[in-house]
């Protein structure tokens, strides 16, 4: 397998954008990508679009607007995690020797979201995904006495990271505070509308390529490794119910996180900062354990002293995460990568961790998948 580095990435902004059509967004987010890897379309050996909502042929139309190069185009779907596997096929097809350079491409519109095979006789079609995480949410609260507090706190850092987030869907005006979370509307107890992750258009593009060439294309730029990339679905245990794709096992993440930090050799004690599928607070709360950035049950205190926040020991969703930044679907997983290599870079602006040197991406996809990226840097 080759060394394989992140030379590109670009992004539309999250949200409504109404009056500019998808597939516009995804010509600006892969232009930017383009323009930040200095190469072209005709560099590009393969490209993969990664939708949900869209219709059959979509990656394909678009992929169109950057030039008619005969590159193959593939569409991929995951779910949620559709945008992070789709930047995995990407690493695989220059890890391989299959290109030189390879695109990974999120796209989608989750505004009028219509899943098929979901019917209302399913356990997926009488409950959405918020009654599933404030199941969670209630488990945690018996087992491990969470507070409504420190959900509401966890998501007001959220929204205080977007805020500094140029792409992000929620920018708020102010400081948001755990109180004003917890005075907003309810959705699915005990989770508020300021609590649930923020869907709407939008679009995410990275570019791959060797660690080689990418020292080539930007001799002196720090290089962007992808130190391990792993997806897993979900295994058997002992007891384990299978009710359907949406209800995965939570120990799904502990177990590839682990894969990836033995293909990586690096461990939680290396991250520097990390982003996590957290459409809910619980979700990141859980997280924080089974990731291994903390014991199980610690997470609370470790959120109390602060480590996760912008300028912790070890901040996560830098960039607002899905109930900050957003959550169209299938570029959410690039807009993380996106993130982290600006990070890595020392790019981010007002929401730099400093000294950022390793990054942990990870997305669930409806509970049944799981993708974790790690991304390190390397001076030149």
């Amino acid at each position: 397998m080759r060394e394989v580095a992140v030379v590109g990435v670009g992004m539309s902004p999250f949200g409504a954008n109404r009056g500019v059509s998808l597939r516009e967004l995804v010509y600006r987010a892969g232009v930017a990508a383009m323009a930040d890897a200095g190469s072209t379309f005709a560099d590009v050996g393969s490209v993969f679009m990664g939708y949900i909502n869209s219709p059959m042929m979509s990656g394909v139309r678009f992929a169109k607007e950057w030039g008619l190069t005969g590159a193959p185009v593939v569409h991929v779907e995951d779910a949620s995690a559709t945008g992070s596997v789709a930047f995995r096929e990407a690493y695989l097809a220059v890890a391989g020797g299959a290109v030189e350079t390879s695109m990974a491409v999120g796209f989608d519109s989750m505004e009028q979201l219509a899943v098929p095979g979901m019917s209302r006789f399913s356990v997926e079609g009488a409950i959405l995904p918020a009654g599933f995480f404030a199941m969670w949410a209630r488990r945690r609260m018996h087992e491990y006495g969470t507070t409504l507090d420190t959900f509401a706190a966890i998501a007001a850092k959220n929204w205080n990271h977007a805020a500094l987030n140029p792409n992000a869907q929620r920018r708020a005006d102010h400081t948001v505070t755990a109180e004003e979370v917890l005075k907003s509307r309810m959705i699915a107890d005990p989770h508020t509308s300021m609590m649930c992750a923020a869907v709407g258009s939008g679009s995410a593009v990275a570019i791959l390529t060797t660690v080689e060439n990418a020292r080539r294309l930007q001799p002196g730029r720090p290089v962007i490794k992808v130190e391990a990339s792993v997806l897993q679905s979900e295994k058997y245990m002992p007891g384990h119910v299978f009710l359907g794709p949406v209800v995965g096992p939570s120990e799904m993440t502990r177990t590839t996180a682990q894969q990836a930090y033995e293909e990586s050799g690096l461990g939680p004690q290396d991250l520097d900062l990390v982003q996590v599928h957290d459409a809910f607070p619980v979700e990141e709360l859980t997280y924080y354990e089974l990731l291994g950035i903390c014991g199980d049950g610690e997470g609370d205190q470790l959120f109390a002293e602060g480590a996760t926040r912008l300028g912790g020991r070890i901040p996560f969703s830098t960039d607002g995460g899905l109930i900050g930044r957003g959550h169209p679907g299938g570029p959410t997983g690039l807009a993380q990568i996106w993130e982290t290599t600006l990070q890595l870079r020392g790019e981010a602006g007002d929401r730099q961790v400093v000294g950022a040197r390793t990054g942990l991406n990870h997305m669930v996809g409806a509970g049944s998948v799981c993708c974790v990226t790690i991304l390190g840097r390397h001076d030149s």
